[in-house]
Order: structure tokens, then sequence, then C-alpha cells
């Protein structure tokens, strides 16, 4: 509530994005789009875990940890939720293409509870993302920050290396 407050915590959060020692790959689906290509029957969500981990698993290669156990967490959102999640990766892991990538990582649900520092990282960046995405001539001070941390291609590239945009 306090601006002073405020202005000194988002000051700090910034100044963690920028010091750490982190990629970032994202995935955006543009809905009305994707089902204006692709239908109803397929699930973006889906789609988007599809892509997210092939491109977490391209970094895992290039570093040399294929094979190497990768726990890929999520947050619990629920029971039936977490399951059918579960069963999307495993599906993912069973249909792909790329090798290694279904002995390399595996599925990990934690509850929010957890507090974990990797998922808050995830919850802080994505919106940032996606609203850059949705309005990309808008200011947008997060994508500013977190833009540099994104995963870039051989020629500098960032979309379809760290940030996959769909359709």
């Amino acid at each position: 509530m306090n601006g002073q407050t405020r202005d000194l915590f988002m000051a700090r959060i910034d100044e963690l994005i920028r010091s750490a020692r982190i990629g970032i790959v994202a995935t955006v689906i543009r809905k009305p789009e994707f089902r204006d290509r692709r239908g109803s029957s397929l699930n973006p969500y889906e789609v988007a875990l599809e892509f997210g981990l092939e491109r977490v698993f391209l970094q895992l290669q290039a570093r040399g940890q294929v094979g190497r156990k990768t726990f890929v967490v999520f947050e619990g959102r629920g029971k039936t939720e977490d399951k059918e999640l579960e069963l999307a990766f495993r599906r993912i892991l069973d249909t792909t293409k790329m090798r290694g990538m279904a002995q390399t990582l595996d599925f990990m649900c934690v509850d929010k509870k957890t507090n974990s520092s990797g998922l808050q990282i995830a919850d802080l960046v994505a919106r940032p993302i996606g609203i850059h995405d949705l309005r990309p001539g808008q200011a947008n001070h997060s994508w500013d920050v977190i833009e540099p941390k994104i995963v870039r291609g051989p020629s500098g590239r960032v979309r379809g290396y760290g940030l996959k945009i769909y359709p």
C-alpha cells in the first residue's frame, strides 16, 4: 500500500532478476488464432507444455546433461488437475521424437505452500511476457528486465529459441 515501500521492493526484484544466473524459456499460445488454426479438440495448454519441455530439453542438451535426471517442477493445482498435468507430461515424453528427452526429464508437482523460489520467479516473469506479446508497443518495464534473460539462439534471436509464440 505504501508507494515508497512498493518502489523499493520492485527495485529489489528487478535487481534479483538482473543478477540471477538464469535462462528463461517461455511459450505463448495466442488462443484465438490457435483455435482458428487447430480447432477446439486440441488443448492449447498441452501444446504450450510440449513446446516448453522441448526448449528446456534443448538447453540441457547444450550443457551435456542428456540422460541426467532433471525434474520439471510444477505448482500443484489440486489432485485431479495435477494428475491430468502429469498424464499430459507423460504423453509428451512417450511420443517425442527428441532422443533422450524421456530419459532426462521427470515430473514433479509441489504444493503452492512449498514457496519454491523457482516457481516464484516463473510467476514473476510469466505475465510480463504475455503482456509484451499482447501489446508489444506498450511500455513494459518488467519485460525490459526479463528480456535479456531469455535464452537466445546462435544469432542472438529470442523468438523460436527461448520464446516460442504459437501460432
